[in-house]
């Protein structure tokens, strides 16, 4: 498993004193903002950057980290995903990080038949949505309790699908 997992990217700037406008890919921009580091990427591995404040504005999460003071320095980094370290994620139990999921073969709870590899996590609002890469093509699966009966890290994400979904597979 990752220990960096993905949590944002910088789209812009804020302000001149090195503001930056951060697209949070967490559960909700409240959990990004309560980050105290985040990491950028590097070629030789991953760099700490500590945020010195953060906060929600407009739908976005506005940082300030230390190093980046002003305007030009902050206009370097648009476009720069920033990692979270998963021990700094709260995850409650029972749930799972996206990353550590895809590639997860998804099978049938009762036959044991597998239907193909989860390939992403979307959320439609109402929940998690599940694309399936499958021999036929995507498919598209609630992440519910009444199809999702039990995700295994090493084995597999066990689901019980509705009549239809998977059938010409």
């Amino acid at each position: 498993m990752e220990r960096y997992l993905e949590a944002g990217l910088i789209v812009n700037t804020h302000g001149v004193d090195g503001g930056l406008m951060i697209k949070s890919y967490c559960d909700s921009n409240a959990v990004l903002a309560s980050l105290k580091t985040l990491w950028i990427k590097r070629k030789s591995g991953y760099e700490p950057i500590k945020v010195t404040r953060a906060g929600e504005h407009r739908g976005m999460v506005l940082a300030h980290v230390e190093g980046i003071n002003d305007l030009d320095t902050a206009m370097r980094c648009k476009n720069t995903t920033v990692y979270a370290d998963r021990d700094d994620l709260p995850l409650p139990e029972g749930a799972h990080f996206i990353a550590d999921l895809i590639g997860l073969p998804v099978v049938n709870a009762d036959s044991g038949k597998v239907y193909g590899k989860l390939a992403d996590v979307t959320n439609s609002g109402a929940s998690d949505v599940y694309e399936i890469d499958t021999e036929k093509g995507k498919r598209y699966m609630p992440a519910v309790a009444e199809f999702v009966r039990e995700i295994d890290l090493e084995r597999g994400i066990f689901v019980l699908p509705i009549e239809g979904m998977f059938d010409e597979i």
